[in-house]
């Protein structure tokens, strides 16, 4: 009867937070934000450098307008968050390849950042900040690729094709674990993304200067604490897929996506070239990892 009474809540939940409609709806909202704060943070750069307004500018994001891109890019990126627990449940790879193109887009609003903190001087590989924007430059260029490669070795055209009309009782348990996980990690997204953000800005704007020093890394904020919950979803998911399938090559691949994920992780703790490299080897070992597990499918090596 218990048992009966969570399904039905928690498939409600489901329907409520992860179906196509709420979606789209999310997707305008998200849009609307998202220019909303544009225009809202340059009106604040302006009233700074005109002297209007007093601001301890810790993060360098009210010093040239071109750091307001950074505003609505961090929207858009709440929106991918999004996209990410949205597919869960229907492809564990097309969930992962959702990671590598939130740190994609992370990089990209780091380069935005980073244009206005430029030099553009002649000595430009002694300059500290001036090298931090040519290694997140090349390091965008290889994950756009990377992320190719990962969607063309698992091609979408058997999403549909995979929802077989006889279902193992282990298949169905696995789909409605999948689903559940899902509509948990949504109140976690949403309640992770708040504190993160109420902490950095009580640190960086209200607090002494001293104080204001040990905000985390502002492109860290939120996505640190969230990829270490995915990380647990991660290895839970892996326990779960044991009830579809136990052959070699699936645990090896969902195994490997798991570590992936940590290095994705790891690298929110680090800085320049070491973070771009974490980032790099995470994405290219997951990549690698799928065409291997692909190999072992076309060889019917698979057990």
């Amino acid at each position: 009867m218990m048992k009966d009474f969570a399904n039905r809540i928690l498939d409600s939940l489901f329907s409520r937070f992860l179906s196509e409609r709420t979606k789209s709806r999310i997707e305008v909202i998200i849009l609307l934000i998202a220019i909303a704060s544009f225009f809202i943070h340059l009106i604040l750069i302006t009233f700074v450098d005109a002297g209007f307004v007093h601001v301890d500018d810790h993060a360098k994001l009210f010093t040239n307008p071109i750091a307001a891109i950074y505003t609505p890019f961090s929207f858009i990126l709440i929106y991918e968050v999004y996209l990410l627990i949205y597919y869960l449940p229907k492809s564990i790879t097309v969930y992962i390849g959702k990671q590598y193109e939130i740190m994609t887009l992370v990089l990209i609003r780091r380069l935005f950042k980073d244009f206005s903190e430029l030099k553009l001087t002649s000595d430009w590989f002694s300059v500290k900040g001036d090298l931090v924007f040519t290694y997140d430059l090349v390091t965008t260029l290889i994950l756009f690729f990377l992320i190719s490669v990962f969607y063309s070795l698992n091609p979408q055209k058997d999403e549909k094709s995979s929802l077989k009309p006889e279902l193992s009782e282990g298949m169905t348990l696995f789909i409605r674990s999948k689903n559940w996980i899902a509509t948990l990690l949504v109140p976690v997204f949403v309640i992770t993304a708040a504190y993160s953000l109420f902490e950095w800005v009580h640190l960086s704007f209200f607090q002494t200067k001293s104080a204001a020093e040990t905000a985390p890394p502002i492109d860290g904020i939120f996505f640190d604490q969230f990829f270490t919950i995915l990380i647990l979803a991660d290895v839970l998911l892996l326990l779960i897929s044991f009830l579809r399938t136990d052959r070699f090559s699936t645990v090896i691949r969902n195994s490997g996506f798991i570590i992936s994920t940590i290095l994705i992780k790891v690298s929110f703790g680090t800085e320049g070239l070491l973070n771009n490299i974490l980032v790099v080897v995470a994405v290219f070992f997951g990549v690698t990892i799928l065409a291997i597990q692909k190999r072992y499918e076309r060889l019917g090596l698979s057990s």
